[in-house]
Order: structure tokens, then C-alpha cells, then sequence
């Protein structure tokens, strides 16, 4: 099956408001994934097996990567190498993220 041509951000984020899980997985290709993702409230997220960029669409507050803490808003880019432990802290209600994950699968660190 090949993937879909267009993805619209709105029609994507009115979707995700009816899913019990905060994020939406949007296309998957090989060892790429692309999602929506609005934590509710706090996110619980914890270290992934592959690498990941964080595309904020909307929103603001501080995003915290092992010790390292960055203030974030729409626009920016974030980056994650696989295993390493973060989320999002303090973020606005309006808070939503595109997050592709790609790369090979790794191991999580202890």
C-alpha cells in the first residue's frame, strides 16, 4: 500500500481529539513514522528506540532532554537521539507537535 499524498494538519488534529492516546501516527514508511502529537495535561512519554524530531506546530513551554532544559514555541525544532529519556513540561493548552521518528531501532538506555 503506498502512502498518502497529503496529510491536512486540521483534519489530523480534529482526529487525534477522539483518540484515547495523545498522538496520532500519521505515515509510516520503512523506519520512518511521522505523528501528531498533544500530550493532555502532562506528558508521559519516556525514551524511544529510534531518533526523533520534534516540529512544534503550536503552543509553547519547556521541553526537557536528560538534564538538558530548552524553552520551546511554534516553530521550532527539537531534536532527540534514540534511548535518551525526555518531555515536554509547563506547555500551554494550545501545545501540538509533529514528531517524525527515523532511523534504525536501538536499544533504550538503562
Amino acid at each position: 500500500m503506498s502512502a498518502k499524498l497529503h496529510y491536512e494538519f486540521v483534519q489530523e488534529l480534529a482526529r487525534l481529539k477522539l483518540m484515547p492516546a495523545p498522538f496520532v501516527e500519521l505515515l509510516r514508511i520503512n523506519d520512518l513514522s511521522v505523528e501528531i502529537f498533544a500530550p493532555r495535561l502532562t506528558d508521559q512519554q519516556g525514551p524511544h528506540s529510534q531518533d526523533e524530531i520534534y516540529v512544534v506546530s503550536s503552543g509553547s513551554g519547556t521541553f526537557r532532554r536528560g538534564s538538558e532544559k530548552v524553552a520551546f514555541s511554534a516553530g521550532d525544532l527539537l531534536f532527540v537521539p534514540a534511548g535518551v529519556d525526555h518531555r515536554f513540561e509547563s506547555f500551554s493548552s494550545d501545545f501540538v507537535t509533529y514528531v517524525i521518528f527515523f532511523g534504525p531501532v536501538r536499544e533504550k538506555e538503562g
